[in-house]
């Protein structure tokens, strides 16, 4: 529109202007958080309100969130000899 309409095209641009800028990835784990939001249902919410109104899908534990007994190996290492 902004390319046919001049009037339209000022308009946006002093919309544009008042825009504020809000950092949202200054805390530290950021990242980790919105990773994990994203999964359905959330990655490390439990829902236990959720989960007693309907059945939640199976958790699929990922590499690092299943314990080093359930894969039978230790993190980053290789199997020592006897």
């Amino acid at each position: 529109m902004a390319l046919l309409n001049k009037g339209a095209r000022r308009e946006i641009e002093a919309v544009v202007r008042d825009i504020e800028k809000i950092e949202t990835a200054v805390e530290a784990s950021f990242q980790d958080q919105f990773v994990k939001a994203m999964a359905i249902p959330h990655k490390s919410e439990p829902y236990e309100k959720l989960g007693a109104a309907v059945e939640l899908p199976e958790r699929i534990l990922t590499p690092d969130e299943a314990p080093a007994i359930e894969s039978g190996r230790r993190r980053g290492g290789r199997r020592r000899s006897a």
